[in-house]
């Protein structure tokens, strides 16, 4: 069930809502709940982004082995033109 909460909000600021929310077909409830929405989204994109990025630091500390970025370039491009290619060697990082 949905919960109620109070938003208040600057004067100038509920003045620019309401414009663009008609100017999408919606009441300026639904256009700023659509908002929330997406900004919760990307905050939560974002912070997996993050531990995603950590943990991988964390691996390549862990092993000790990193690729050379202009050789897993070359790799990639080489197997999307269809290319027979070597996989690039591991440095020491």
């Amino acid at each position: 069930m949905p919960a109620s909460t109070t938003l208040k909000l600057p004067e100038n600021l509920k003045q620019r809502v309401g414009p663009l929310a008609k100017s999408v077909g919606k009441t300026p409830h639904a256009w700023m709940i659509e908002a929330i929405e997406a900004q919760a989204s990307l905050a939560e994109k974002r912070k997996d982004f993050v531990a995603d990025a950590l943990a991988a630091e964390n691996d390549v500390r862990h092993s000790g082995k990193a690729y050379r970025l202009d050789d897993v370039r070359s790799y990639m491009r080489n197997l999307a033109q269809g290319k027979k290619t070597k996989r690039p060697k591991p440095v020491k990082w």
